[in-house]
């Protein structure tokens, strides 16, 4: 080490050590989204070509779906995104008790729209065998719910996290990501909403 260096320089080499790797790992994590992006994607190609080619693409007996209680879980879904925003904005101030509100109003909005899935699934006329409408039905919405679960855990996790002392105070990187995913994941919903209840 360069002995002509003061404290102050090296914290600031430090510090930008420490940026450059948040920025890396951020890095690393969209191009994860980006492989997701690239799943899905293959999914809705999926959908749209058996939905224009399959005859019969409903299965006997189901005329189409309940749209009314999947169009009010999307706009809670979709809502969540701009609440756990707030959550970013609180923790930039250094606000972790409005930052803690707001994730955990995040996570409440998530945690009601899977269940307004589960009680849909419940009530619905067919099955995942029913046919190759029933299949992609249940593997998109299926997956779809995998991740907000998985959106939900994370966001438990940062929220343990902030009871940590000093542990946001030089890093979000963890919730920053946390919240990237949850704008995907509500992206994703938007698509599969308007392939699966609104294209009918």
């Amino acid at each position: 080490m360069d002995s002509s260096l003061i404290p102050d320089e090296l914290h600031h080499a430090s510090g930008e050590h420490e940026h450059d790797e948040e920025g890396n790992k951020m890095f690393g994590f969209i191009v994860f989204l980006l492989s997701e992006s690239v799943i899905f994607l293959s999914f809705f190609a999926g959908y749209i070509i058996y939905k224009t080619t399959t005859p019969n693409w409903l299965p006997a007996g189901v005329s189409g779906l309940e749209i009314k209680e999947p169009a009010i879980n999307t706009v809670i879904l979709v809502a969540s995104s701009f609440v756990i925003y707030l959550a970013e904005r609180e923790l930039q101030r250094h606000n972790l008790k409005g930052f803690r509100l707001y994730l955990l109003a995040t996570m409440a909005m998530g945690s009601y729209f899977l269940l307004g899935q589960m009680i849909e699934w419940s009530h619905l006329e067919f099955g995942f065998t029913s046919g190759t409408f029933g299949g992609m039905f249940y593997l998109l919405t299926g997956f779809h719910g995998l991740h907000v679960l998985t959106g939900v855990l994370l966001q438990l996790m940062i929220l343990v996290r902030s009871f940590i002392p000093g542990n946001y105070e030089t890093s979000h990187y963890g919730v920053n990501a946390t919240s990237l995913f949850w704008h995907f994941v509500d992206v994703i919903w938007i698509v599969l909403f308007l392939l699966i209840y609104v294209w009918q």
